[in-house]
């Protein structure tokens, strides 16, 4: 029992001096700077090495020693992300819902903002089989780990995924590069180097490889930090982000139509999507092959995801938001504003003035990999492409999908053609 005192004492003394640490550190705050290295480990305070001292002298009381531990290294780092209202923003989708353009909602935030378009891109490739699929319990923690440490401005795991691996931490593979606003700024837009070639280099300064450490600087000096991603299957994997102190982490899911999903898959992945298109040209589709299975699998881990978000545990209360693709391209302002809203960042005039401009884009610039879209009419697209049978396989094994997001079932051709119909339901998803 005295022991136990004794621990209880030294603990809260710790926490005492951490609260006097941090406001002496707060008024000195304005006249220097402190510069953090990037991939700097966190080092344990003072008091964390005595507890972590005392507690092999007491074997039995080793796991209560080492909570008080882990929690006096993150209190002083988790009250400064508090103090900063730093943001961390993760935009979870699948293929063609509209991610890569709901992701320039952040990328065009300006000066604030860190953003990376599919880092996870790197950590699929390397983790893929012969077969073509991942090892799903090897993926998920790769993810998740990989997303921890971008959202803290540490690169060096996603870096052992880069293929081929960095040198000096230089690389000139890192995907879609050009996609993030932050790694083409002048700060980390290195001189290019002749005989390198870069697949993916910055197109508006023509920059060279990319230094990640001064990638991670540049992050470490914004304000608010944006990971989009079609990579991640569960939400529920990701819980030890949200209850990192070191993050304040929101999640927004990125929806749609599965049988718009679908159809504009089979254009811009024509080669894997080829039984597909051949089933809709002749023949009946067997609802027990391999990819109708995978279009199940797709849209069940979708749903899932968004039953427990909905659901609002405690982990997630106040940091999960669903938000539908037809929404955003009927009302793309209002949903703009109500995601900033959500993630607590400024909304500012900047990004206003871009979705303007780019949600009436004309036919020459919406190509199917492009984020400029004429936004009212992508929402019906689909429906003059996907033969009704198709629609029907679709609607048949995605059916609870579709149900959960307000999407309407059709029963015919015609039905599906007739845009006087509209087979979205008016529906509010509650995320405050």
């Amino acid at each position: 029992m005295r022991i136990k005192y004794t621990i209880f004492i030294v603990f809260f003394v710790a926490l005492v001096i951490i609260e006097k640490e941090n406001k002496i550190i707060s008024r000195v705050s304005d006249k220097i700077t402190l510069k953090q290295t990037p991939r700097t480990p966190l080092h344990p305070s003072g008091f964390a090495h005595l507890l972590l001292k005392h507690s092999a002298s007491f074997p039995s009381l080793s796991k209560d020693f080492m909570l008080m531990k882990r929690r006096l290294e993150n209190y002083s780092e988790h009250r400064e992300v508090m103090k900063r209202g730093r943001k961390h923003i993760l935009l979870l989708a699948t293929t063609r819902t509209g991610s890569s353009f709901v992701g320039e909602f952040f990328n065009q935030q300006g000066d604030n903002m860190f953003y990376l378009f599919e880092p996870l891109w790197h950590v699929e490739k390397m983790l893929t089989l012969e077969t073509g699929g991942t090892n799903a319990t090897a993926a998920t923690k790769a993810y998740r780990d990989v997303l921890q440490q971008l959202f803290l401005c540490d690169f060096s795991l996603l870096e052992s995924f880069i293929d081929p691996l960095p040198v000096d931490h230089i690389t000139p593979a890192l995907f879609r590069r050009e996609s993030s606003s932050s790694l083409c700024e002048e700060s980390v837009c290195s001189p290019v180097i002749k005989g390198v070639f870069e697949r993916y280099h910055c197109r508006t300064r023509r920059c060279g490889p990319l230094n990640l450490t001064m990638a991670s600087e540049s992050c470490l000096q914004k304000a608010h930090r944006v990971i989009k991603s079609v990579r991640v299957r569960q939400l529920e994997n990701l819980r030890p982000l949200a209850e990192d102190p070191r993050l304040d982490i929101k999640f927004i899911q990125l929806v749609r139509d599965p049988r718009a999903v679908l159809a504009s898959r089979m254009v811009a992945f024509a080669a894997k999507y080829k039984n597909w298109k051949e089933w809709a040209n002749g023949g009946n589709v067997p609802i027990d092959d391999d990819e109708v299975r995978k279009l199940k699998g797709n849209c069940d881990n979708i749903r899932l995801s968004a039953e427990v978000g909905l659901r609002q545990p405690g982990w997630l209360h106040g940091r999960y938001m669903l938000v539908r693709y037809e929404d955003i391209a009927r009302f793309p302002m209002r949903k703009a504003t109500e995601m900033y809203k959500f993630s607590g960042i400024p909304f500012t005039s900047q990004v206003k003035a871009w979705i303007l401009q780019n949600t009436q884009a004309s036919k020459e610039t919406s190509g199917v990999y492009s984020t400029q879209k004429n936004s009212s009419e992508q929402v019906e697209k689909w429906r003059f492409s996907l033969p009704f049978k198709i629609a029907q396989v679709v609607q048949r094994v995605c059916g609870p999908t579709l149900k959960l997001f307000g999407y309407k079932f059709v029963s015919n051709e015609k039905m599906l053609t007739d845009k006087s119909i509209s087979l979205i339901e008016e529906k509010v998803f509650s995320f405050l």
